[in-house]
């Protein structure tokens, strides 16, 4: 019995060997099959780019094209090959494939499809585009790259953040240069004994001699609150959106301020402290130390 089994087990091994034999041009045209696919879809950048590279689609929205028609060209080829392997394959044979481990293929992978289309969204929404300055969740950054699971955040001090698409898309995200222009603000304090009306005149003239001011757009200037040792000034003004363009003006607009408020004779306080004591403090003098 036990050469029965070893027989049959033999006679099984030569038919496999033989029915490989037999479908080795079939492996090998589906080879082909794919290696052109590969090649195709190498220049699936390039068709993007002739199709709508010319147009004013955003960069974001480009990149996505480009991954659809590389994923569709892949899906186009594997499809080829599996039927030249096996040519009772049909379509609706591989959906029916699909569909029975479509849940368990969900649950596994439910954390790559949720990022994946995530990105999707991202991609074709009109905000947050590549280049733009963002923060979410305490990561903020330009916006170098938007794939289909994650983004590339480049931190101002150049480190880069790998973030995934699905916490961008779920919670709030603040693009900084959505627009040119943004509104910056600092505090200015005067003295208490200050005529006001002619300090606020004083900061608006300096405000306005910046060059990185849009004076356009209005310059603001607003007594705030009583401070310990000032009276504080809310100063607002407009200039470029990017970081650099913040500091740049907020730089020259504090030094516009200072130098003003001293050529006017009015005062920059600084915290004063005042000590009172419940019973009289003796004081010696120099007379009673000889």
């Amino acid at each position: 019995m036990e050469l029965g089994f070893i027989g049959t087990l033999q006679d099984q091994l030569l038919g496999m060997t033989e029915e490989l034999i037999r479908m080795l041009p079939q492996f090998a045209i589906a080879f082909i099959v794919l290696f052109v696919t590969w090649l195709i879809a190498k220049g699936g950048r390039r068709i993007a780019q002739k199709l709508f590279g010319h147009t004013d689609m955003r960069p974001s929205l480009l990149t996505l094209v480009e991954t659809l028609i590389t994923v569709l060209i892949w899906i186009l080829g594997i499809f080829i090959a599996a039927t030249i392997i096996l040519p009772g394959l049909t379509p609706a044979s591989i959906l029916a494939g699909l569909g029975i481990g479509a849940v368990a293929i969900g649950f596994a992978f439910q954390d790559i499809f949720e990022n994946f289309l995530a990105g999707v969204l991202i991609m074709v929404r009109k905000k947050m585009k590549i280049g733009d300055v963002i923060e979410c969740e305490g990561i903020s950054g330009r916006v170098e790259a938007i794939n289909l699971r994650e983004t590339y955040v480049r931190k101002l001090s150049n480190e880069v953040t790998i973030v995934p698409n699905s916490m961008l898309f779920k919670n709030p995200v603040e693009v900084f240069t959505d627009e040119s222009g943004r509104r910056h603000e600092v505090v200015a304090g005067v003295s208490y004994d200050t005529d006001l009306d002619q300090a606020a005149e004083v900061i608006e003239k300096a405000v306005r001699s910046c060059d990185r001011v849009d004076t356009d757009k209005g310059i603001d200037i607003f007594a705030k609150e009583f401070n310990s040792s000032s009276i504080d000034f809310l100063v607002r003004w407009w200039s470029g959106s990017t970081p650099r363009s913040g500091h740049e003006s907020r730089d020259q607009v504090v030094r516009a301020i200072k130098r003003a408020l001293d050529d006017a004779g009015i005062e920059i306080p600084f915290p004063y402290v005042t000590h009172t004591f419940k019973e009289p403090v003796p004081l010696a003098s120099a007379g009673d130390d000889a």
